[in-house]
Parts: structure tokens; C-alpha cells; sequence
């Protein structure tokens, strides 16, 4: 091979060398420009769900007929009832007639003379008022009665827009997931969904919570029933037979008693009654005979 020959030759190695480290230069360039790119798209889409929140937030503040106020409506009762049993079967009656629940029935015995009874129940909130003034009607006095109500409208839409944002977010990354080339991008990619993906479940499980506090409203009735006991005649317990029938026997047993005392102690105690009696007799007689003699 002539001198020009080799010459050649190593040129054209020099140059394929460099042709070939440009393009792992493009291709590292291009894998980084993906990766910025990925980047930057998801923080977008987290950037673009805060600024919505905010805003809806926002909105949902200073302006109240954005949507239907959501808020949650509590109600505490106390009253004293007639008959404790007639006042929670008709609690019962309207809790089912406006398609409600209930939550808690108990009854307590707190004396002879006293009774406590306790229910909570849940209605349509379109119901509330006028099942409170319908479960008042069947009380005799009402002894407190406590209303509250907690607006979650701003909590409600700042959910509702997190929800949708994070959908957005899991969409792009569904994309990014079926473009995904290699094992370490689409690793990366899973990690990320699943992250979000676990971000809305906490968000709908909290929207189903408020939707179903602010569509039924809870209510605590406490009863409390007075009654005036009058004892009865206890003609059927009087046995007035058996109870003389019991003191003839009783009073027998005790005459037996005493005479069987009585001869024990003479028959047990007879030698020294003799004895007695032989001293005391002698001694009367000796007294009687020196007044004779006198």
C-alpha cells in the first residue's frame, strides 16, 4: 500500500470517530431535552392544580351563588314526653317518611319514677326544619334545643378542583407511560401515577364524606319521661290465713318451750331443790317451835 493510500485511510477513521461521538452527544442531548420536558409537563399540571384551587377557592368565597352552599347541619334536642315508648315510635314514623335513618335507639331506667330515652337520626337536609318542628310537636316541653351549621362550600370546590387537576396530571402521565422507551422511564413514570393516583383516592374518599354529611342532616333527640307511681292494693298477698295458721303454730312452740324449759330445770336441778327444800323446812320449823316455847 502506497504512503497516500494510508494516508487516506486514517482520515476517513478520524472522521467516522467523530461522526459517530455527535451522536451520542445528539442522543444524550435528546434524553435530557425528554426528561426536562417530562419535568417541566407535570409541574404544569401540579403548578396549573394550585393556581385552580386558589382561585375557585377564591370564588367560591365572594361569590355564594357559584354553586349550591355545602353545609353541614347538626340539631340537639331535650324534651320531656308523656310516654317515652309513644313518642320514639312516632320519631320512627317521620324519620321513615322523609326517607332518613336512624342511627342510635336506647332506652334507660334511671329510677322507679324516671326514664331517659336517646336518638340520633339522620334526614334529607331539604327536611331538616321541618322535621324538627314535626318531632317537636310530639314532645310536652322542650327543654333545650341547639341548632349548628358548618359551611364547607370553600373546602368542597378547593376538593373538587384538586380532583380535577390530578386527573389532568394522571392523563399526561398515562401518555408519557405508553411513549416510554426504556425500563428506568417507564419505572420512574409508574411511581409518579401511582403517587397520583393515591392523591385522588384521598380526595373523593374526602368529597363522598362531605357529600354525605351536607346531604343529611343529624339530629340527637334526648327524651325524658316523668310518671307518678300509686302503690295498689296488695289484697293478693295479704294471706291472712296461713299468716294465723303461722302465729297459732309459732305460739305453741313457744308454750312448749317454756314448759320444756321449766322441766328440765326442775328435773336437772332436782337435788339441790331437795336440799333447799329439807333446809328451808327445818329452819321454818325450828323458828316456829322457839315461838312456842315463848
Amino acid at each position: 500500500m502506497s504512503r497516500l493510500n494510508i494516508i487516506l485511510v486514517f482520515i476517513a477513521i478520524i472522521f467516522l470517530a467523530g461522526c459517530s461521538a455527535q451522536d451520542e452527544e445528539k442522543a444524550a442531548v435528546t434524553e435530557s431535552m425528554k426528561d426536562v420536558e417530562y419535568s417541566n409537563d407535570i409541574g404544569e399540571a401540579e403548578d396549573s392544580s394550585k393556581e385552580e384551587s386558589i382561585t375557585a377557592a377564591e370564588e367560591s368565597t365572594t361569590n355564594p351563588t357559584i354553586s349550591q352552599r355545602k353545609i353541614i347541619h347538626k340539631a340537639n334536642i331535650s324534651a320531656n314526653v308523656k310516654e317515652l315508648t309513644v313518642a320514639q315510635e312516632k320519631i320512627t314514623e317521620k324519620v321513615s317518611k322523609y326517607n332518613g335513618y336512624i342511627v342510635e335507639s336506647n332506652i334507660f331506667q334511671e329510677s322507679d319514677s324516671r326514664s331517659h330515652g336517646r336518638m340520633v337520626v339522620r334526614v334529607p337536609e331539604e327536611h331538616f326544619e321541618t322535621f324538627l318542628s314535626e318531632a317537636e310537636g310530639q314532645v310536652t316541653k322542650v327543654l333545650e334545643r341547639n341548632i349548628t351549621g358548618e359551611d364547607v362550600t370553600e373546602q368542597y370546590v378547593d376538593l373538587e378542583s384538586r380532583l380535577k387537576s390530578k386527573r389532568a396530571v394522571e392523563a399526561r402521565l398515562l401518555v408519557f407511560m405508553e411513549s416510554a422507551e426504556k425500563t428506568e422511564d417507564l419505572l420512574k413514570i409508574s411511581a409518579d401515577l401511582a403517587k397520583v393516583q393515591e392523591e385522588i383516592e384521598v380526595i373523593v374518599g374526602k368529597i363522598k364524606y362531605l357529600d354525605n354529611q351536607t346531604s343529611f342532616s343529624t339530629i340527637e333527640l334526648n327524651f325524658y319521661e316523668d310518671r307518678v307511681i300509686v302503690p295498689s292494693i296488695e289484697n293478693k298477698e295479704l294471706n291472712t290465713w296461713e299468716k294465723t295458721k303461722k302465729q297459732f303454730v309459732q305460739s305453741v312452740n313457744a308454750l312448749l318451750m317454756i314448759g320444756s324449759g321449766i322441766i328440765v330445770f326442775l328435773l336437772g336441778n332436782l337435788p339441790v331443790l331437795l336440799v333447799i327444800g329439807i333446809v328451808s323446812f327445818l329452819s321454818i320449823w325450828f323458828i316456829r317451835k322457839r315461838r312456842k316455847d315463848k
